[in-house]
């Protein structure tokens, strides 16, 4: 059975890049065949600021909201966050979709397609490794920004990327399998 990817959507407003970046991804993801990936947007799920009266290690949460977010992130076994770069650092509906959770996320491995100007939103990735920390998740050092993304996007909303783009994604999504699959066996035993 393939493992699980979830292709998470970090941006949440209008006219953002994120969803041509991530549907690009999420089907190269599937031709490349290491994982089976699943495409979340954050603007759908539509979390609202953190809310939860009880801590997200004790699991007990009290809102509709919280219990499906939990049973979305619950079932896979690997992450592709596709984010912006807002002032230098991850958008808010990241970190408070991050922070809703505990043990959802606990011994799993996390990539970036980071995507913005001239960083590709590398500060963005940056500023959020620490949050994964403290959730117990091992974020890779591999990754896949994009530079200057509007130029990857055609008239259409297309996102058409670079050989440069490609290697980096091929790259991560190797790094990926490999811990998804020794964190799998982590989380078994």
């Amino acid at each position: 059975m393939a493992l699980k990817l979830n292709i998470i959507i970090a941006s949440t407003r209008p006219g953002r890049g994120g969803p041509a970046v991530a549907k690009w991804f999420n089907e190269f993801a599937r031709q490349d065949g290491r994982f089976d990936p699943v495409l979340v947007d954050l603007a759908e799920i539509n979390l609202p600021i953190f809310d939860e009266p009880n801590h997200p290690r004790l699991k007990k949460y009290e809102h509709a909201h919280t219990r499906k977010w939990s049973e979305i992130v619950d079932s896979g076994d690997a992450y592709v966050f596709v984010t912006p770069e807002y002032d230098y650092f991850a958008p808010p509906p990241l970190t408070n979709a991050m922070i809703y959770l505990w043990q959802e996320w606990n011994y799993k491995p996390a990539g970036f397609v980071s995507y913005g100007g001239v960083s590709g939103g590398l500060r963005s990735v940056e500023s959020v490794k620490g949050l994964m920390a403290g959730l117990r998740m091992v974020p890779i050092p591999e990754g896949v920004p994009v530079h200057s993304y509007q130029q990857y996007i055609n008239d259409e909303g297309v996102f058409q990327p670079s050989e440069s783009i490609v290697t980096s994604a091929t790259n991560m999504l190797g790094e990926l399998t490999k811990w998804a699959g020794a964190l799998k066996q982590l989380r078994a035993a």
